[in-house]
């Protein structure tokens, strides 16, 4: 594909609702769109116009500007469900493996290359750990580089709380199956399944944190989806609707959050009673007609 320069020009905020105009958007309030898109930026607001038109840059007959600011507005607090459950999961899962890998191989097995799969770029992984632990400034990394001589390795039941989301993921995917299925037993999976939703579940969470767009949202990195019946086609793995319910899953076998889990569930199915008036809303987010009842996502 032969590349050009860039040549748009800098668009004042009346121009950006001008030029939304142009391309069949309704505004009935010009001082309140120009309000809310210099808080929101232009091209923030722009993805969620694409669920309203077709073909690009061209709305639906009737859209109103409160249309795309309603989907805004519903997407954030979406946003917001989904960071509360992946807390939940990323603290069970920093637990389960401090706990079992401990037990397995001690405070420093982590250090040890051969303690992981062959072909697990240890040393890479290992260097960009010392590096999270020498930045960090909890208490509990202080005292412990204070007073022990092994820093910047730090025991795997304090370096777990230290690393990153995306650098605990690496880690279970570099071991090996013996450490990889006690863990995945927990939440009653297979090794190849947890490791495949850890790395999505990364991914959604580092979308979340940068605020960007979730409900119609194609995804780029994608859940592996268990052999069992209920997560078979119709189903399928690209939308929000299995993302739901791979977090009601693993939070379903994780006694501490029983009770956090059942009232999540009535918030989701409370917010997705008003989707945003785009067509097909629902198909937009990979949910069936039927999805309170599916059994992946309705079991006590």
């Amino acid at each position: 594909m032969t590349k050009i320069p860039y040549g748009k020009i800098w668009c004042s905020y009346e121009d950006q609702v001008r030029l939304l105009e142009q391309r069949g958007l309704v505004v009935s309030d010009r001082p309140k769109a120009e309000l809310l898109l210099s808080h929101l930026n232009y091209y923030r607001f722009s993805g969620y116009c694409l669920a309203f038109e077709a073909p690009r840059h061209n709305f639906n007959g009737g859209v109103s500007f409160e249309h795309v600011f309603e989907a805004y507005q519903f997407d954030l607090t979406l946003r917001d469900l989904l960071t509360e459950a992946l807390e939940i999961v990323e603290v069970d899962l920093r637990a389960a493996m401090a706990y079992e890998w401990g037990h397995c191989h001690g405070a420093f097995g982590h250090t040890d290359s051969a303690k992981f799969f062959v072909h697990f770029k240890h040393s890479d992984w290992l260097s960009r750990l010392k590096e999270e632990s020498g930045r960090s400034s909890e208490l509990f990394v202080e005292h412990f580089k204070q007073k022990y001589s092994e820093f910047p390795n730090l025991p795997v039941w304090i370096v777990t709380e230290v690393m990153s989301f995306g650098m605990l993921s690496r880690m279970f995917k570099g071991m090996n199956k013996s450490n990889q299925t006690p863990i995945a037993r927990r939440y009653r999976l297979q090794p190849n399944i947890l490791a495949s939703w850890m790395h999505h579940c990364v991914y959604i969470r580092n979308l979340c944190a940068h605020h960007s767009r979730l409900w119609d949202r194609v995804w780029a990195i994608k859940p592996q989806l268990p052999h069992g019946k209920d997560w078979q086609a119709p189903l399928t793995n690209l939308r929000l609707f299995p993302t739901l319910l791979l977090l009601r899953r693993l939070m379903h076998q994780m006694p501490a959050a029983i009770a956090f889990n059942a009232t999540w569930k009535v918030r989701i199915e409370q917010h997705l009673d008003s989707p945003p008036k785009a067509p097909n809303a629902f198909e937009l987010m990979g949910l069936p007609r039927d999805w309170r009842i599916h059994p992946a996502w309705n079991f006590a």
